[in-house]
């Protein structure tokens, strides 16, 4: 079932056709109104005449997410204020946010592209879906809920958290469709068992899970404890939101990524030489209908390869493999990003503090979980039972203010934490995500 079959079947020439029409457009553009990219181009010495084929792609510099925070808020803009209609943001790795844009254009394109992932997911204007993504800044919620509509389906603007009433109102408004993270859809399901409740009972058949990294084991489960089927969803807020990617629910086997909106490459991450197709290495992607905030060459810092082999669905978009880590040391929690250095600057303006620290991620009943191991100095930890605890409070409470993220801090005596020659290991990440 396709939402726009024209589109999501094109013949593979006609769509490198339109691919290379809208790239040389879209350089023009940003080359024309953003100083940053006609300053990064010339510095590489790049004559856009130059850029004749998909092949000439790698001739461009890359875009980094520094790039973003350098020039915020607005440095990355094609499009003037008075032509932004919305405004998104996620963290970013200095606590201000990575902000984005989005025109009229923009924001139809984006509720055309959750049309045709709500529809290749196997949803459609019989269903009534329970959205439980983040509303505000987060592109989650809104993304999915414009695109639902779209397709004529019956929206439950639910957002996150008040388990209990979001299983009430499951049950009560008949959902058939979940959007989530992955590991809140299985904390749903224990929830509910808790109620007395089996969630099977309830008339989901689809969910539609994105936002953090999950396994195809955690898809077992989910599939198992729901009685679903349950579709990889794909997307990053530099890039539009959810909606970049997406699996059939024929194969739910890669993601497929609207090719006719993006140019995804894949690289070495270290070298930032281009890969031959089907090798695994770290996602590169180029927007080519954005007109808000058009992102060349950025690096996703997400892992995976291109699947070339024609989908049973008969989709001929390109396909994406699983995420399977990250090529930096951002961490996905929740849905929410954080970087270990948004952290440690935190940590380094609380007085008794010393500057060496752990963050320690697990999954416990399906939900990440992570705790800070924060050295503080002798007279701290010699201190009365109180002062350490006023003292994790704080700590808690400034980070969850910042990051919006809950966490357990907890203080250890000095020199603790095990030192190394090379790059400290900030991270141990337990969960099992492969």
């Amino acid at each position: 079932m396709f939402w726009n079959d024209e589109f999501e079947t094109m013949p593979r020439a006609a769509l490198q056709a339109l691919q290379l029409k809208r790239l040389q457009q879209t350089l023009q553009r940003v080359y024309a109104t953003v100083p940053f990219y006609r300053d990064s181009f010339q510095r590489a010495g790049v004559n856009l005449e130059q850029i004749r084929s998909l092949d000439d792609l790698r001739r461009l510099p890359f875009t980094l997410k520094s790039d973003m925070r350098d020039n915020y808020p607005y440095g990355m803009f094609a499009a003037p204020l008075d032509q932004i209609v919305r405004i998104h943001a996620s963290s970013g790795t200095t606590g201000k946010p990575t902000v984005v844009g989005y025109t009229k254009h923009d924001i139809e394109n984006w509720t055309e592209m959750m049309a045709r992932s709500f529809t290749a997911a196997g949803a459609h204007s019989g269903d009534i879906i329970h959205n439980a993504y983040g509303y505000g800044l987060f592109t989650g919620g809104l993304g999915a809920h414009y695109g639902a509509e779209r397709i004529g389906a019956s929206v439950i603007p639910m957002s996150g958290g008040n388990t209990k009433k979001q299983i009430m109102i499951m049950q009560d408004f008949g959902s058939t469709v979940l959007t989530c993270t992955p590991s809140y859809c299985l904390f749903l399901a224990e929830a509910a068992a808790e109620e007395g409740i089996d969630i099977r009972d309830l008339k989901l058949r689809i969910g539609i899970h994105g936002a953090e990294p999950w396994s195809e084991q955690m898809r077992n489960e989910i599939e198992e404890k729901l009685g679903i089927k349950a579709i990889d969803i794909y997307g990053l807020s530099e890039i539009l939101g959810p909606g970049v990617g997406i699996e059939c629910i024929e194969a739910q086997s890669g993601l497929h990524i609207w090719e006719d909106h993006f140019i995804p490459e894949i690289i070495n991450p270290d070298t930032g030489e281009l890969l031959p197709m089907g090798e695994k290495g770290e996602l590169v992607i180029t927007t080519i209908t954005k007109e808000g905030i058009p992102m060349i060459r950025y690096r996703t810092r997400d892992i995976t390869r291109l699947i070339p082999e024609p989908c049973i669905c008969g989709r001929t978009h390109i396909r994406l493999e699983r995420m399977s880590g990250r090529s930096d040391d951002m961490l996905i929690i929740r849905g929410v990003n954080v970087f270990p250095s948004q952290i440690e600057s935190l940590l380094m303006q609380i007085e008794g503090v010393e500057p060496h620290y752990q963050l320690v991620v697990d999954r416990e009943e399906n939900l990440d979980t992570l705790e800070v191991r924060v050295e503080v100095n002798e007279h701290i930890f010699s201190d009365e039972i109180k002062v350490l605890q006023n003292l994790s409070k704080h700590i808690q409470s400034q980070i969850k203010e910042m990051l919006g993220v809950t966490c357990v801090v907890r203080l250890v005596e000095p020199k603790s934490i095990t030192r190394s020659e090379g790059k400290a290991q900030r991270v141990i990440d337990n969960r099992k995500l492969t």
